[in-house]
């Protein structure tokens, strides 16, 4: 999942992006309203942590015109702020969730997994087809009762495709939620990290649709369809 931090504190700025890399996903970032609106505006987001109190642009003002434009990327409020009636004016310009300054990191996260989780039609931390889970509180994943081992970029393209089950999924699509902005990409990778995926939790898990992408798939479900 790829997420971007709109923070004009450099320091927690850090930490964000270091507690995000640590739990798997791909991380943007700017130090202004301005960039921040401008990043949003143009890259496609899973979820956004958005502070109210910035420079060159409120966080306020950015969101409204996020939400103005069409963009429906879960927003986490993040600010020093605890008045009621800032927390108001954050939900009425479109935000999602709310956290008050000082912060858990833990407590951060879980409230990032159940915005990208609900997004996606999800309401619980382990998401399933068949019987392949990924437990996204813990970075997990299970074929049946066994623990499968994947590398970063092999578990954020599998948790991305389990949130979004049963859809063909570009190859443009996988990389611009798996890598962030200053990330040398190349679609050409993506296939690697899909062969290797099939390697991992089975051949037949993950259609390639000619032309389209990929989709990930119940093959136990698709053999009792073509049976039936």
């Amino acid at each position: 999942m790829r997420a971007l931090i709109v923070e004009d504190d450099p320091d927690l700025r850090r930490q964000l992006k270091d507690v995000l890399d640590h739990a798997g996903y791909a991380v943007d970032e700017a130090g202004d309203g301005e960039e921040g609106w401008f990043l949003g505006d143009t890259e496609p987001y899973d979820a956004v942590v958005l502070d109210l109190g910035l420079p060159r642009l409120d966080g306020v003002s950015v969101l409204e015109r996020w939400r103005s434009a069409g963009k429906d990327f879960p927003v986490l409020i993040l600010t020093a702020r605890d008045r009621w009636s800032e927390k108001v004016a954050g939900f009425d310009a479109g935000a999602d969730d709310y956290l008050t300054k000082p912060f858990h990191p833990e407590e951060l996260l879980a409230r990032l997994r159940a915005l990208t989780r609900r997004a996606a039609g999800h309401t619980t931390s382990t998401i399933e087809i068949g019987n392949l889970s990924v437990d996204t509180r813990g970075a997990r994943v299970f074929v049946g009762d066994k623990l499968v081992k994947l590398t970063s970029h092999e578990f954020r393209i599998l948790s991305y495709m389990i949130h979004h089950r049963e859809r063909v999924i570009s190859r443009t699509e996988l990389v611009e939620h798996i890598y962030d902005q200053d990330f040398d990409r190349d679609s050409n990778t993506i296939e690697v990290f899909v062969g290797r995926l099939r390697k991992k939790i089975g051949q037949d898990r993950i259609e390639t649709v000619r032309g389209l992408g990929y989709r990930l798939v119940d093959p136990a479900a698709n053999e009792r369809a073509r049976a039936g």
